[in-house]
């Protein structure tokens, strides 16, 4: 194979083989990115080659959303794959929502990862930590979550049996719809007496003391399996890439990993150009916004100031702020792809906001009512499409993609209060958390026992 590990520190830029097992440089202790000598390897002339693997359906590698593109992600040989059918999403067009955010008829797209098999975006990126942890020969892969990493680390252990697996959550900060999918899926399962930054330094002491192999997104080869979400929508837009991309940011390995995509494409000759990509942070996690927008750290080529980073989370452990956001699965405090994040915004013209839960939950409404349920952190993408929109840095007239990230059943809970008109769940889930009005809800109507009562408020509702 041709794949080797690379830091991503412009002042070490150390290379590592494909085969050893990092989740940052020896060297210099910098992320680390998957690389590859494109010279050798045989580039497709264009995009469109990969549609031919769309008639090869029975061959478990081509029926794959993510190995259908195998050439761009060249690390693995064949042999070593690990699938269980991930990447069968879908890019829709969107009227209703467009209409909502401000854009102009057949403008705004949604791109559902809802379909993975695991419930959301993760599994992109998991079946190709799988396939490494197969090439390395890992008995043991473990994991801190908010939810859904875990959900899809256990159900590629249980499904391929390749290894067992140890899932780190914080306590009370994970959905339950998420905590269920990795006790069903025979995870053993730690909650830790912390949030979800307690919960990843944790995890990556025990992988390194018990030489455990680490599936967070600090893992490189997990954000090479998330590159194929952005091939995909290139795919359902005819090869055409869009004006926009905007992506919830949490961890911020999606951002990062679209980044590269974007990049690896253009210099490879296979897209003419990069779209601009909007990061959003929900504003009780909003760690990259406020370094990114308020205080102004850039990649800046990899010179990044650290120090203005440094202090800024220096203050925050003094003054021990934790992320608190209804959207649980982008609620983290300490992005460990930071840097990543920033050198996409970098390649891609990018833009950071912050949506408050209440604009989260009314997003979360409209893309329900518009065909496609999404867990609360997905729709603040649509969120942050809309505020950027009302500031006019996306025109009208532009083509935005906003990337749902998980299924509307991963926190059905947040669903039901919002739209249950029960005052009291309300509060108790939503109202202390500052979201004060339900203005899209679609409350059940309560009606008697009755066949004449029944359509009397049928016809009521017109």
């Amino acid at each position: 194979m041709y794949g080797f590990q690379r830091c991503i520190a412009p002042l070490c830029r150390s290379t590592f083989d494909v085969t050893e097992v990092l989740t940052s440089c020896p060297d210099c202790g910098s992320l680390l990115d998957i690389d590859y000598e494109w010279d050798k390897l045989p580039i497709p002339k264009s995009m469109r080659e990969f549609e031919s693997r769309w008639a090869n359906r029975r061959d478990p590698l081509d029926f794959s959303g993510v190995w259908r593109f195998r050439n761009l992600l060249p690390f693995a040989a064949d042999k070593d794959i690990v699938t269980i059918g991930e990447g069968q999403t879908i890019l829709q067009q969107s009227q209703a929502v467009g209409k909502y955010v401000g854009m102009n008829a057949g403008g705004l797209y949604l791109q559902y990862e809802g379909l993975n098999p695991s419930g959301s975006f993760k599994d992109n990126g998991m079946t190709a930590a799988s396939t490494h942890a197969r090439m390395v020969g890992a008995k043991v892969a473990a994991c801190a979550s908010t939810g859904n990493t875990s959900a899809s680390l256990a159900i590629y252990a249980s499904t391929t049996q390749v290894f067992r697996v140890v899932v780190f959550v914080g306590s009370g900060k994970i959905a339950y719809g998420k905590l269920s999918q990795a006790l069903d899926y025979d995870a053993k399962t730690l909650q830790i007496l912390g949030d979800f930054d307690d919960a990843l330094e944790r995890v990556r002491e025990v992988a390194g003391e018990r030489g455990i192999y680490l599936c967070n997104s600090v893992n490189p080869f997990r954000l090479e399996g998330q590159k194929t979400i952005m091939y995909r929508v290139l795919e359902s837009l005819n090869w055409e890439v869009p004006d926009w991309i905007v992506v919830p940011g949490g961890n911020l390995g999606n951002s990062s990993a679209f980044g590269k995509a974007f990049t690896e494409l253009k210099a490879l000759g296979l897209i003419d150009r990069i779209p601009r990509l909007a990061v959003i942070n929900a504003a009780g996690a909003n760690t990259l916004y406020q370094l990114y927008e308020e205080r102004g750290v850039r990649w800046d080529g990899g010179m990044s100031d650290d120090g203005t980073t440094d202090a800024f989370f220096k203050t925050m452990d003094a003054e021990k702020r934790k992320a608190s956001t209804l959207a649980s699965a982008i609620e983290i405090n300490r992005p460990v792809n930071l840097k990543k994040c920033l050198r996409a915004l970098q390649q891609c013209d990018g833009v950071v906001r912050q949506v408050t839960d209440q604009e989260i939950l009314d997003a979360k409404a409209q893309v329900g009512a518009g065909g496609f349920g999404c867990e609360p952190a997905s729709a603040a993408s649509v969120a942050g499409a809309r505020k950027l929109r009302a500031e006019g840095v996306i025109a009208p007239s532009d083509r935005v993609v906003c990337i749902l990230t998980g299924h509307q059943l991963k926190d059905p809970d947040a669903t039901v209060a919002y739209h249950s008109g029960d005052q009291a769940l309300f509060s108790e889930k939503l109202g202390k958390r500052g979201v004060e009005r339900a203005e899209y809800a679609n409350s059940p109507v309560v009606v008697e026992n009755n066949l004449q009562k029944i359509i009397d408020v049928l016809n009521q509702q017109g």
